[in-house]
């Protein structure tokens, strides 16, 4: 029988997912840090699954952009080469100009007062992995409140390589790190709150500078 425009059976992939979630988990709280090695039989080892879940998770991952493969070195967690930075921060950048200008003309009362919360949440952040989560958590409801969906699955597609960008940029100094954060979001807030899209852009492309310049070993002009 002919089998062409047939739906394949579906595969479980649950084990292998939640392989990946443990990984990704893993070198968002710092214990595999950008350049780490991912050995097969350690992660199999540890989690106490069978080598083909964590391969399965390792390919997953790549194709986020957390992991890269290598013939002579295997799986490593992903650094970030100049270019890497310039793509990634020119189209954060493209993405969150189109956010700023969404949220200044279409937000709620409701989505700026989720910001606000997001910004408040930066105090409680003890220590600098969970101030990138707090980070990453601020900016999700920066795209969340463009109510703009083809946006939001964009930065999806992102940001789990801008929460990598930003471990490594508290890989190269922390300085300062856990006081400055929650302040620069409050301005952020201030000035969406405002519906001023003009100083938005400026305090959002600040923003990414800074973070840029740690990494690149550029001294705060402050």
């Amino acid at each position: 029988m002919d089998d062409r425009g047939r739906v394949a059976p579906a595969r479980r992939r649950g084990l292998a997912e939640e392989v990946a979630d443990r990984i990704r988990e893993a070198v968002f709280s710092g214990a595999y840090a950008p350049g780490a090695q991912l050995r097969e039989v350690e992660l199999s080892e540890a989690l106490e699954v069978s080598r083909g879940p964590v391969r399965e998770a390792l390919l997953h991952l790549e194709r986020e952009g957390l992991v890269r493969s290598a013939w002579h070195r295997g799986a490593t967690v992903t650094t970030l080469s100049p270019e890497d930075v310039a793509e990634l921060v020119s189209l954060r950048g493209a993405l969150e100009g189109l956010a700023v200008r969404e949220v200044v003309a279409h937000a709620s009362d409701e989505d700026i007062a989720a910001l606000e919360k997001a910004a408040d949440l930066m105090e409680r952040a003890t220590d600098v992995h969970e101030m990138v989560r707090s980070d990453i958590d601020f900016h999700d409801a920066v795209f969340a409140a463009a109510r703009h969906r083809r946006l939001y699955e964009a930065w999806s597609g992102i940001r789990r390589q801008v929460h990598l960008f930003l471990l490594i940029r508290i890989g190269r100094s922390t300085e300062g790190y856990l006081t400055r954060i929650p302040s620069e979001h409050r301005e952020l807030v201030a000035a969406l709150r405002a519906r001023d899209a003009e100083t938005a852009l400026d305090l959002f492309a600040a923003h990414r500078r800074l973070a840029v310049d740690v990494i690149a070993g550029t001294p705060d002009p402050d």
